[in-house]
Formats: structure tokens, sequence, C-alpha cells
């Protein structure tokens, strides 16, 4: 019996390596599809009771699609143009931004004029995330698959996930209470992440757009875009990217618009964040600012660009697995 049973487990992880490398080339578009599937499966309990599941999962693929994907890769389209148009203004030395070149030129000491985007970076600095997003949208064959792929696994996470869920509780060598907590305390720190710092995070990034519009700063989406991002990080937030166009206002001689914006950062898009976390607290993971930060930055060097949300959904899950098992199986 020892035998076979360590037979077996050899077989086991044998393919298991297999399907991880077989995972791996799509990991990104995975890990998407149980986003989207975590965030649409109450709305596909709901749609069975009225039509199948069949009918009802292709209904909101269509409907994200069209609602979600859609914008979003406009969006970011958006965003990187407005980004390559600023990097290149400022390089090839723009008057807008000559104030502000030379403020930044003369409090920190760093040369930009005259200088080579090239020159400006260290050597060996170039970000891992910036590769993660050139491997993601690099190739359309890849990206055309990728979404093929991501497409399938969330129809089929939208119709069998019950059953999905049912295979692993009958898999688990864990009494029927303890995984009923585990699975509650993986629910709590996948809202808090997903559902609740997103939802802040696109609030605030909405606002400070907004608030760029009226006080005409430059490259609005890409701002808020990259407003949105910040707003995950704790301690941080949106605060970051307005004052310093608060900054670029006033030095380029603009002082009504850059107090207004400053007036409007301040009242509106800093204090929104105690208005809008409450909301979710009945959910919130409660998981601390630290492990949020290294989920955060460790989670985009593992996992790419979806590392922003399940890092912190892994040392949160990891943390629930060592309190469980301190309290129920620690001598």
């Amino acid at each position: 019996m020892n035998r076979q049973r360590g037979f077996l487990l050899f077989l086991i992880a044998v393919f298991g390596v297999f399907s991880t490398l077989l995972v791996k080339p799509f990991l990104q578009y995975v890990l998407a599809a149980i986003l989207l599937g975590y965030i649409l499966h109450p709305v596909q309990t709901r749609f069975e009771s009225r039509v199948s599941a069949r009918v009802s999962a292709l209904s909101l693929i269509g409907l994200t699609t069209l609602v979600v994907i859609v914008p979003v890769g406009a969006i970011a389209v958006i965003a990187a143009q407005q980004a390559f148009t600023l990097v290149r203004a400022i390089v090839q030395g723009d008057p807008r931004f000559a104030e502000l070149i030379a403020f930044v030129e003369r409090y920190t000491g760093v040369t930009i004029h005259g200088r080579t985007l090239q020159e400006l970076l260290p050597a060996g600095s170039s970000s891992r995330l910036i590769e993660n997003a050139v491997g993601i949208f690099g190739g359309l064959s890849d990206a055309l698959i990728g979404l093929t792929v991501m497409v399938f696994i969330l129809y089929y996470l939208l119709t069998d996930g019950k059953e999905f869920v049912a295979w692993i509780r009958r898999c688990t060598p864990l009494p029927d209470d303890v995984q009923d907590e585990l699975y509650s305390e993986m629910d709590r720190v996948m809202w808090g992440v997903l559902v609740g710092n997103l939802l802040v995070g696109i609030v605030q990034g909405i606002l400070t757009g907004i608030g760029f519009v009226i006080a005409g700063v430059p490259g609005v989406v890409f701002w808020t875009v990259v407003t949105t991002v910040l707003s995950l990080l704790p301690l941080i937030g949106a605060s970051v990217v307005w004052l310093p166009a608060s900054l670029y206002l006033f030095l380029v001689d603009r002082p009504i618009a850059a107090a207004f914006l400053f007036v409007y950062g301040t009242l509106v898009v800093s204090l929104s964040d105690n208005y809008l976390r409450p909301l979710v607290s009945g959910h919130e993971a409660k998981l601390n600012p630290g492990i949020l930060v290294v989920g955060i930055f460790g989670g985009v060097y593992v996992f790419g660009f979806m590392g922003l949300f399940f890092g912190p959904i892994v040392l949160g899950i990891f943390r629930s697995l060592l309190t469980v098992f301190a309290r129920e199986y620690a001598e």
C-alpha cells in the first residue's frame, strides 16, 4: 500500500510540474479569468434562477466584454499614447515642462536637459513590471490565444464553479468546519483586495481625472490610470499624483488652476477614501498595510500586472492558513 501511495504521489508531482508548465504562458489570462469569475459569480447565481447556466454565462461574458474589457483596452492604448507624448515632450525640452524640469534639477541635483532617457536610467534598472507588460501585449497572436483561454476558463468557472469548489472540498483532507472557515476567510481577503481596494482606486482615479480636466493638466487619461494604480497602495494614494500636478500648474504660471487642484485634491479626492472604505468594511480583509505593500510589489514581480491583485491575496490566504493551523493542529 505504501509503494502504491508513493507511486501515485510521484505521478501527481510529475504531472503537476507538466501542468504548471502548460499554464505558465497564460498565467496572466488565467488569473484575469479567476478575478472576473469571482466578481461575476453573484450575478451568475442570480441569473441562473431565471435562465440556464450556459445562457447566463454567455450573456455575462458578452456584457463584460462590452462594458469592461473593450473600454479598459481602449483606455490602456490612449494612456500609453499620452505617456509617450509626455516623455517625448520632456526629453525634447517642451516649454510647458521647462520650469518643472528646472525645479527638479535645482532641488534634486539630477540633470535632465541634454540627456537621453537611457542615460537617465541606471544600468540594469529596467523594471520587471515593464517587461511583464510587454510580455502581455507584445504579440498579437499570443494575446488572441490568451484572450481565448481567458474566455473559456471564465465560461466554465461561471457554469461549473460550484462543482469545482465541491470537488476541491472532497479532495481536501480537512474537516468541514475547518474548510468552511478557510473558505470564508479567503472570501473576505478576495473581496477586500479585488472589490474593496479596486473600487476605491477606480473612484479616486476618476475623481482625479475630473480635477485634471477642469484644471487643464495634460495627459489626463494617463494620469488617471496612474492614480488608479497608486490608489491601491496604502498610505500613498492619489496625493502623489495631484500634488505634483498642482506644483506643475503653479510653476507654469497658472496659480488659480494650481490652487483649485490643491483644494479639490484635498477636499474631494483624498477625503473620498474616508467615505468609500467604510462601504466595504463589512467584507474587508483587514490586512496589515505592510502585507498589502509587500503583496502588491512582490505580486507584480511574480505574477506580472495581475499580481497587483493576487499578491496580497496569496499573503492573506497564507496568514489564514497559519491561523487555522495554529489553532486546530499545533501542539
